[in-house]
């Protein structure tokens, strides 16, 4: 089985592969670095994991979507989609560069998008499949400093809405978590943590479409 990583990096994204890779998932991993990529690899592999890099600006959706098209070529049995991507560039709204806001959307949201219609395809054809997105409290309340960071993940957080509904029917489970603050080792919001609960997400194959992560 297979996990298709969208915006792996040392945090929630490292968490995850190491969970679901310890599982026996092989992890595949997309993000804009080549070489940060190699050395994720090298890290999982040291600790018994298979994973695979592929460099790709997630925000060239063009681009995007033929890495991702050659992704699903070849590997038909792609089980778990996690979408981990998303733009940080501070702004209030009166101030924020319109290509800059425009840029991260399509980090935030668009990529989402490209990454299911490229393997929602092979998990209608299996009836099986879960879609996992890593959601950010900035959805629900945002300050104004972060403004593009909060559109994008309010954009996210109703994506996954709408993609629970029609992936349903087709045995596709789709989850999102909501994380309401700073992910930092040795805190509640600790990536490892994090990762505990997508992976009882994808487990469960059903109930929860969005869990929030919140200070306690």
């Amino acid at each position: 089985m297979k996990l298709l990583q969208i915006g792996t990096g040392p945090g929630n994204g490292l968490a995850v592969a190491r969970k679901f890779g310890k599982a026996g998932f092989e992890i595949l991993m997309v993000a804009r670095n080549q070489v940060k990529l190699e050395q994720y690899q090298t890290e999982l592999a040291a600790e018994g994991i298979k994973a695979q890099g592929f460099a790709a600006d997630i925000a060239d959706e063009v681009a995007f979507a033929a890495v991702l098209a050659d992704i699903v070529a070849q590997y038909q049995d792609i089980e778990v989609l996690h979408y981990n991507a998303s733009a940080y560039n501070p702004a209030t709204p009166s101030k924020m560069s319109i290509p800059v806001l425009i840029s991260d959307f399509k980090t935030s949201v668009v990529g989402a998008v490209v990454a299911v219609q490229a393997v929602f395809p092979q998990m209608e054809a299996r009836k099986q499949g879960c879609i996992l997105l890593t959601g950010g409290g900035t959805a629900l309340k945002a300050p104004a400093s972060l403004a593009s960071l909060g559109i994008g993940k309010a954009g996210l957080r109703n994506l996954a809405f709408s993609l629970a509904e029609e992936c349903a029917p087709a045995g596709v489970h789709v989850a999102t978590i909501t994380i309401s603050g700073m992910v930092k080792p040795g805190t509640h919001f600790d990536p490892a943590l994090i990762a505990d609960e997508f992976w009882r997400l994808y487990e469960q194959k059903e109930a929860d479409w969005e869990v929030e992560v919140h200070w306690k």
